[in-house]
């Protein structure tokens, strides 16, 4: 099984390379994996970043960029999963830093017929912008004991991210429950991701696409599982985004919630027939 990770970002090249140095301290041997960057509509800045990670993460890693039209999370993951090559696809937002584990964790976790919904760990603004200055030690060093300091000084709301508990039947108590899904940390396998044509691209702005997502997921028959204390990732602190357009988000999702399609409005299908066109007209 090859996994290939996706991990979305917009102009936070700071948050960025936190996250791909994360991706070069994984334990994960002789794994096939991948990480991709679905950079939607990012500047000069975020490219400087991207070619410096480019060599140390020879023969795994792409860039997949759009122009910037606003916020289109969707759609931009969409075009990074026509490039990836794994078999397993994992979603992540591009502020949340994997431990080392994560890959790993991510592939004993992959069951047919499931699909992953990965937890955070929030950190404070204060320790977020310490971190991103370098100043302390990165999380891939951290032992409990620094988790728990960190915890007792308020950096981070969970002391545990180091915990691993299999835990199976627990893992799958909440295994039709749609809230349990959050876009920025999600483990599926790419025929389940293709069946329901991927994300929907009429949820443009900030909200409710990973909702959407999630519950045409379990009408196509695929099930959510849990997966905490397997595959945390840390959540680095930033402004609230724009959510201007969140209420004409929410009522686009109940109108799919309430609704019995599976496949998305405007999705996979949709950019894999522009490129096909643009291919013949070239």
């Amino acid at each position: 099984m090859k996994v290939s990770v996706i991990v979305s970002t917009y102009n936070r090249p700071d948050a960025l390379q936190a996250v791909l140095e994360g991706f070069c301290h994984q334990q994960v041997g002789t794994r096939e994996w991948e990480v991709i960057i679905a950079d939607d509509g990012s500047d000069e800045a975020t490219a400087r970043v991207v070619e410096a990670f480019r060599e140390r993460m020879a023969g795994r890693f792409k860039h997949v960029w759009h122009a910037d039209q606003g916020f289109r999370l969707a759609e931009i993951r969409n075009r990074a999963a026509m490039q990836a090559s794994g078999d397993y696809l994992v979603f992540l937002d591009g502020d949340c830093i994997p431990l080392p584990d994560f890959i790993a964790q991510q592939a004993i976790l992959a069951e047919a017929g499931w699909v992953v919904a990965g937890n955070r760990i929030l950190l404070g603004q204060a320790f977020t912008e310490s971190y991103l200055s370098g100043r302390d030690k990165p999380v891939f060093a951290w032992t409990w004991l620094d988790w728990g300091i960190r915890r007792l000084h308020g950096s981070i709301n969970n002391a545990l991210g180091w915990l691993r508990l299999p835990l199976p039947k627990w893992r799958q108590k909440r295994a039709q429950d749609w809230r349990l899904l959050r876009g920025c940390n999600i483990g599926v396998w790419k025929q389940d991701f293709l069946a329901v044509d991927g994300f929907d691209a009429t949820f443009s702005g900030w909200g409710y696409e990973d909702s959407d997502f999630a519950v045409r997921l379990l009408r196509h028959g695929a099930r959510l599982k849990n997966g905490r204390f397997a595959v945390p990732v840390m959540h680095l602190w930033h402004r609230e985004n724009d959510r201007s357009q969140s209420g004409e988000n929410w009522a686009r999702f109940e109108a799919s919630l309430h609704g019995s399609h599976v496949r998305a409005v405007s999705g996979l299908s949709g950019l894999l027939a522009e490129h096909e066109h643009e291919g013949r007209t070239e």
